[in-house]
């Protein structure tokens, strides 16, 4: 059973609010050269299946309906094994 890798964050054109804060943390801990911090998630989860390709479409049939918010958020979808 193939494991998979969902990586969801925020579209580049909304402003990360925790990825900010993390961001001012990171300063306040002494930590510097670092900028544009953003905060997202990772799911995974085993599919079974032996199609590549009908495993990645049922994968972005459940991040379209419940993994992710379309409307405010991307993911990628990675196919480990």
């Amino acid at each position: 059973m193939p494991k998979v890798s969902v990586k969801v964050t925020l579209k580049p054109t909304l402003l990360d609010a925790q990825g900010r804060t993390v961001e001012g943390a990171l300063r306040g801990m002494g930590y510097t050269g670092i900028s544009d911090v953003r905060v997202g998630k990772v799911i995974e989860l085993q599919v079974e299946g032996d199609d590549a390709d009908e495993i990645r479409r049922r994968v972005e049939s459940m991040c379209d309906r419940l993994l992710a918010n379309p409307v405010m958020e991307d993911y990628r979808i990675d196919i480990l094994s």
